[in-house]
């Protein structure tokens, strides 16, 4: 019962304008169909080889890189209602586009400026989150709209798997309606409403003064953010060629797995980061998220039966949860007043630019070594990573001001 009241209090106390951000990204996200099967489009629909393929969607990654670093520097100089707004509305002709390009350098082109401008609205909306959140539920309102990302990209595959079987550019028309209707959405809730936070958070490291470029704390702190990004995000490649070639799953329990990772978080993101926001402090969180995915990638070095992997990727569910919103909870905590875009976008850099790297890293050790070398040095990584946090969030935050 107890659990039970923490999981609804948890829900409680949220604005009004950190559920529309949620459902904004809701909506965009479920029309997010573009991205899992690009590959498939590539190599299936217009006859690139493997290599080629990998080339345009590394493009992606260096666009995601590109729209994080402008859309925050732009997010402090315009706005983020500004930025947000014109990065969906954007994006609607860009998806159009897609289509029209069938060789590698065009449709790398494309992807490249489309994945700029798509990109631009993450540092803007972890502004708005920590602008329209009250008081106290910063870090809730960051999962909330994650809970929202997590389920918009457990329906966009799915819808995009049916529409795929019928014709290809129904996905790139679909991914246009749906950034069309977050846009929609968004202007018409936000283009009057006030900020309840307009001003620095009182708890927060004043660093208004200090370019986020020369905060060697912060971008100390981003490494350590960007080492995690490159273990965890092996989830979208290299864990699913394990699970195919190592594991001997079917497509069908492959996709039971990520699927059952989404459920997880979707349900359970909200009541474990309430416990974590009052029992932990943000040092202990960390730690403990980064150091529960490390345990759960060492797992595949050791067995790879079905239960085993079920028991894994909810450990890696659950260190999900108490890692990822927490960093850009102390990315809002260190930032000032004025430069809160730059900060969460240099933060957006350190996670796209593992979107670059993971999937060929992570595959040249499979490949060269074995899996079980990789897991094995993923945990050991990840565990480095955890006691990392756990010293630099006190070193980044007044102990005295922060509950750290």
């Amino acid at each position: 019962m107890k659990l039970l009241k923490i999981y609804i209090n948890s829900y409680k106390g949220l604005s009004a304008e950190s559920w529309m951000l949620a459902l904004v990204m809701l909506i965009n996200r479920s029309g997010s169909m573009v991205l899992p099967f690009l590959g498939v489009y590539m190599t299936d629909h217009l006859n690139f080889d493997i290599k080629d393929a990998g080339l345009v969607l590394s493009f992606f990654g260096i666009g995601s890189v590109v729209g994080s670093w402008v859309g925050g520097m732009i997010t402090d100089k315009i706005g983020e209602f500004k930025v947000q707004s014109l990065s969906l509305f954007l994006s609607v002709p860009m998806f159009c586009l897609i289509p029209l390009f069938d060789t590698e350098v065009g449709l790398a082109a494309i992807i490249f400026i489309q994945s700029s401008i798509s990109e631009a609205f993450r540092p803007a909306n972890s502004v708005a989150i920590t602008k329209y959140a009250k008081p106290g539920n910063i870090t809730r309102a960051f999962s909330l709209n994650r809970m929202a990302v997590n389920l918009g990209f457990s329906i966009g595959p799915a819808l995009g798997g049916i529409l795929a079987a019928i014709s290809y550019d129904f996905l790139f028309y679909s991914n246009a309606v749906g950034a069309l209707l977050a846009g929609l959405t968004y202007v018409l809730f936000f283009r009057k409403r006030e900020y309840r936070n307009p001003d620095q958070p009182k708890n927060s490291v004043d660093v208004k003064s200090v370019s986020p470029y020369k905060d060697y704390r912060f971008l100390i702190f981003c490494v350590a953010c960007f080492m995690f990004s490159i273990c965890f995000f092996q989830l979208l490649n290299t864990l699913t060629i394990f699970y195919k070639q190592e594991a001997h799953l079917s497509q069908k329990n492959i996709g039971f797995l990520l699927g059952f990772s989404g459920i997880v978080v979707v349900l359970l993101e909200m009541l474990l980061v309430q416990i974590a926001e009052k029992y932990f402090k943000l040092k202990y969180t960390l730690f403990l998220g980064t150091f529960l995915c490390g345990i759960s990638f060492a797992m595949l070095a050791i067995d790879s039966s079905m239960w085993f992997l079920v028991v894994s990727i909810t450990i890696l569910s659950i260190g999900e949860i108490w890692a990822l919103p927490f960093m850009a909870t102390v990315t809002a905590l260190r930032s000032g007043t004025h430069n809160k875009g730059v900060y969460m976008g240099i933060l957006g850099m350190a996670f796209s630019l593992s979107f670059i790297i993971t999937p060929f890293l992570g595959t040249l050790i499979a490949e060269n070594f074995g899996f079980t070398i990789l897991w094995i040095g993923t945990g050991i990584l990840l565990t480095l990573t955890a006691l990392g946090f756990y010293y630099i969030i006190p070193w980044m935050l007044k102990e005295k001001e922060v509950k750290l």
